[in-house]
C-alpha cells in the first residue's frame, strides 16, 4: 500500500514517521534512531562497493530527511541533523548540522538565513 521497501535486516526505532511513504527504500544494513522524519523518495543505501557487508547509512536520532534525498554509504548521520530535499550525501554529518544539495553543509549563519 504504501510502496516503502525496508529490507528485513535494517535496524528501526521507535516513533519513526514515514510521511506519504511513497518510495522510500531503506538498505539492509541502515539504522535509524528514535523520532526520525521521512518524507517520500527517501533512499538509505549503499554506494555499489563490493566487498563489504556493513554499507548502508547509520541515521541518529531527531533526524529529519527531506522528499528525494539519498544518503548513501556506511556513513553516521548524528543525532538532530536536517537533510535537505533531493540532497545527496555520501560524507559523515555531525550533530546538529544542516546538509543540502550534493554534501554541502551549512554554516551556522547560513542555516540561520534559510530559516528566516
Amino acid at each position: 500500500v504504501f510502496g516503502v521497501d525496508a529490507h528485513p535486516g535494517a535496524s528501526l526505532s521507535h516513533a519513526i514517521c514515514l510521511d506519504h511513504a511513497t518510495g522510500v527504500v531503506i538498505g539492509e544494513t541502515a539504522t535509524i534512531g528514535h523520532r526520525c522524519y521521512i518524507l517520500h523518495g527517501v533512499t538509505l543505501g549503499a554506494t555499489g562497493k563490493a566487498g563489504t557487508f556493513d554499507r548502508h547509512p547509520k541515521v541518529g536520532s531527531r533526524v529529519k530527511i527531506g522528499a528525494g534525498a539519498m544518503i548513501l554509504g556506511n556513513i553516521p548521520i548524528e543525532n538532530d541533523v536536517v537533510v535537505g530535499a533531493a540532497a545527496i550525501v555520501t560524507i559523515p554529518i555531525k550533530q546538529g548540522e544542516t546538509v543540502v544539495g550534493i554534501n554541502r553543509v551549512l554554516s551556522p549563519e547560513q542555516k540561520q538565513a534559510a530559516q528566516a
